[in-house]
């Protein structure tokens, strides 16, 4: 089975309370990692879009990221806007991490399905969205054209995890999912989104691709099976 659950936010020093996004935040690590042990096995494959921990440098997230490490299942993680701690593919090896794959620029198989992805960025009509951000946001999409790009056989499914949404603020798709069309992919899941935010989640097909939310939040703490 394929799960995928993003947002984690772990926070190895506890100084970076959640519920400020509301009461359902208490004690969310507890709730994902007891939601976790009850549905996902070693055997599965879990999709985690990105905002893993809080930490600001990749010694900190070590903490975090074992905690996730000795969970049941492989992990596949891309990178999320509140990612600070993360680096080159070299040092994110380095931490001899045994069921986490890092996706950078690049793809992970599993059964006949191919998984991509990228962080991705905000979308063009959002306040502020400047030059600095359009280099960032084709910078972006070049990383997920580098990974839907990898050759593979005997794949059956193809899918992508951002960690933003791939819609403009009018909910309409942007340049992301062209691309997804243009390669052919089944899936899309995202996160980035929490409490009053959940109403610019878009879910469903859209241009042949399936599209799902997987903020921990929007999912009630508990790892969305996918397929």
């Amino acid at each position: 089975m394929i799960y995928g659950i993003g947002d984690l936010h772990l926070d190895n020093t506890k100084t970076k309370p959640m519920d400020i996004f509301g009461s359902l935040w208490i004690n969310h690590e507890e709730k994902i990692f007891s939601n976790w042990k009850k549905v996902v096995s070693n055997e599965d494959v879990v999709l985690i879009p990105g905002d893993i921990s809080w930490a600001m440098n990749i010694e900190e997230a070590y903490f975090d990221l074992k905690k996730i490490d000795l969970l049941p299942g492989k992990k596949v993680i891309t990178k999320g806007n509140h990612d600070y701690w993360w680096e080159s593919k070299r040092k994110l090896k380095s931490l001899e991490l045994k069921s986490i794959f890092f996706l950078q620029n690049e793809s992970f198989d599993f059964n006949k399905v191919s998984i991509s992805g990228t962080r991705g960025w905000i979308s063009k009509d959002s306040e502020g969205f400047d030059s600095h951000d359009e280099k960032i946001f084709s910078r972006e999409l070049n990383r997920l054209n580098l990974s839907l790009s990898q050759k593979k056989e005997n794949i059956d499914k193809r899918i992508v995890m951002l960690h933003y949404p791939p819609f403009n603020m009018d909910l309409t798709p942007n340049e992301f999912v062209s691309l997804m069309k243009e390669k052919k992919v089944d899936l899309c899941i995202y996160g980035h989104l929490h409490g009053e935010g959940h109403r610019y989640v878009v879910e469903g097909l859209i241009e042949g691709i399936e599209f799902l939310c997987v903020s921990s939040d929007y999912l009630n703490f508990c790892p969305k099976k996918l397929m």
